[in-house]
């Protein structure tokens, strides 16, 4: 969109019913530049009808978990029974709701629903959303209950070696709080969802709103397996290695059965889906097109977000329009940027970011 069609967008908003000439005096242009202006904004999709109707803005629904991330990364080798000196860090995380954070900065319009208490940490998570322009009015808040925690350890070289979490307030967000946000949910244009939610809540999702497209985040091997039910109601899914063979029955043991592990999975219904390898790269298939696709070489600071930055960087490009190839190219690009930042979240995360790096690899 130009600045001239921001400017006469933002006057309609304001005033549905108003004249193309009061538009053309504000603006200091002729009627006939602020018909052509009009009839742009209706063909890019902004104005629909007569009286100038404006579009609802187009946003993504992303649901899953919300806690507060607690970072350990040791300065040397670990020493399992002992003390190690390292750096620790705190900030907000939670599967869904990185994959929220990042969605908001990659520049999708798009709402969080998670569960979190009220308190400090609760409001940290709230704050962290609020600065990365995703919105939490929808989110379940439980009075008295502390907010949920993860607490990971890192050797130096940033690979995590053993985590524990403290999540059980997700059960909260439950068939029962999630239909009492049904209206936000129907006007989505897609939901994202991990499968750290509980059976009733991806019983509900999925039966409910199987008409929108769905995004999926495995999230683990041990979750994973919540989410066979519903694989024929799955528009894309991003599983690991060990997440696809439990989803597919089909144990990899070398890269030249993906073919046959991604056929399996869009026999079962799947639409889209992304494998990730890890070091070994990642592989791309929909029921008419597959492909393998080589790792990149990439600072590595952190991999706890890289797979959330991956997960978003499909959704943005879902929600943009774009082709699945694009898609998948510019969510690979969103995981290596997460891979450069010492948190999980990389602060300078952005469309025009991701694009640069894209164009930066391409030269190499």
């Amino acid at each position: 969109m130009t600045e001239r069609e921001n400017e006469i967008l933002a006057l309609i908003k304001l005033d549905p019913m108003i004249a193309q000439q009061t538009l053309a005096d504000k603006l200091g242009l002729s009627r006939s530049a602020v018909a052509g202006h009009i009839m742009n904004l209706t063909r890019k999709g902004f104005i629909q009808g007569k009286g100038y109707v404006i579009t609802p803005e187009r946003y993504a629904v992303v649901v899953g978990g919300a806690n507060m991330d607690l970072c350990g990364r040791s300065s040397n080798e670990l020493v399992l029974g002992d003390s190690n000196p390292g750096v620790l860090t705190s900030s907000a995380g939670g599967v869904g709701r990185n994959i929220a954070d990042n969605l908001g900065r990659l520049g999708s319009k798009v709402q969080f629903i998670g569960a979190i208490g009220d308190d400090k940490w609760g409001e940290q998570l709230k704050q962290a959303c609020h600065l990365a322009s995703v919105g939490v009015d929808h989110c379940v808040i439980v009075n008295g209950a502390t907010t949920s925690s993860y607490l990971s350890i890192h050797g130096p070289d940033g690979e995590m070696q053993i985590a524990l979490n403290d999540m059980g307030l997700i059960e909260e967000l439950n068939a029962e709080t999630l239909a009492a946000r049904d209206g936000v949910l129907s006007r989505a244009g897609a939901i994202v969802l991990d499968a750290n939610l509980c059976d009733s809540a991806l019983d509900y999702l999925f039966s409910v709103h199987s008409d929108k497209p769905i995004l999926v985040d495995p999230v683990s091997s041990v979750k994973a397996s919540k989410l066979i039910p519903y694989l024929d109601r799955i528009h894309t899914l991003k599983p690991n290695k060990l997440e696809a063979e439990l989803l597919s029955g089909i144990k990899i043991e070398t890269l030249d059965q993906l073919p046959s592990v991604a056929d399996t999975l869009h026999q079962k219904g799947v639409t889209r889906l992304l494998i990730s390898l890890g070091h070994l790269g990642a592989f791309s298939s929909t029921e008419t097109e597959q492909r393998f696709i080589p790792p990149s070489a990439t600072q590595v600071n952190n991999v706890t977000g890289a797979g959330d930055a991956l997960m978003a960087g499909l959704a943005h490009g879902h929600m943009s329009d774009w082709s699945w190839q694009k898609s998948v190219d510019f969510a690979l690009a969103a995981a290596c940027l997460a891979l450069k930042a010492d948190k999980t979240i990389n602060s300078t995360m952005s469309e025009h970011a991701v694009q640069r790096l894209l164009e930066e690899t391409s030269r190499c």
